[in-house]
């Protein structure tokens, strides 16, 4: 017999919690691993490949990573709001250390977008090429469970094109990141922030009867004309660099 049997005047409603998750159909599963085959896994600053990167020892350079953050989180409401802060230093200053702990804090707070530590001397051949940054970004936003209207617009741009990776860092920056983001308009959570470790460390590739050399002189500089079309954008970047 029901419990509410001979129960009279009253009312049920039924309350259902829940959750939207972000799932890919086959297509755009490809289209992931169209991506996944350009990144350079181990330029993420959570990767394996990283375990032992230089990190900031406990209740050091405080300072300096709570000034970061804080720029992060507030900088929008100042007076003059600035989309990049560019920080030099030479070799072994500990550049590479306060991104790494910072971009871990970020993490946890939910304002990191995505991010590439360049290296020229440890890691992988890919950690040092710029034809793998843009796709590391995007795959990253991709991921990111809550940017899912850009991921899926990212995913969109390699269905229609495949070839995307095979066009100049300007054009796959714009296709694969600015446009994408331009769409989502204020679906983009803000504030959110960009990692970009070693920019100087970034190598070209042989192409023709180009010295590498006069390639080398340009790399870093057509990288800095493309991440410049983030300062439209709401996301802020880190470059970090040596003096």
């Amino acid at each position: 017999m029901s419990n509410f049997h001979g129960v009279h005047d009253f009312n049920i409603d039924t309350i259902i919690n829940a959750k939207n998750y972000h799932h890919h159909d086959g297509r755009s599963r490809n289209a992931v691993e169209k991506i996944r085959e350009h990144i350079a896994a181990g330029a993420m600053h959570d990767s394996a490949e990283r375990c032992d990167a230089p990190k900031c020892h406990p209740e050091t350079r405080v300072a300096v990573q709570d000034e970061l953050v804080d720029w992060i989180e507030n900088g929008d409401k100042e007076d003059e709001p600035k989309k990049i802060v560019w920080v030099t230093g030479p070799a072994g200053g500990g550049k590479t250390a306060i991104m790494g702990s910072t971009a871990e804090t970020c993490q946890k707070k939910g304002l990191l977008a995505c991010g590439f530590f360049f290296s020229s001397f440890t890691g992988s051949t890919n950690r040092r090429l710029k034809r793998c940054l843009v796709p590391t970004l995007a795959y990253q936003l991709v991921q990111d469970d809550g940017l899912c209207d850009v991921g899926e617009r990212i995913l969109s741009c390699v269905e229609r094109n495949p070839a995307i990776f095979e066009k100049k860092l300007e054009v796959q920056l714009d296709q694969l990141l600015l446009q994408p983001l331009r769409a989502s308009g204020r679906n983009v959570e803000s504030p959110k922030v960009i990692f970009i470790d070693g920019l100087d460390e970034c190598q070209s590739e042989q192409h023709g009867n180009i010295p590498r050399t006069r390639q080398d002189a340009a790399r870093a500089n057509e990288a800095d004309q493309a991440l410049d079309g983030f300062l439209k954008r709401p996301f802020k970047v880190w470059k970090f660099v040596r003096g």
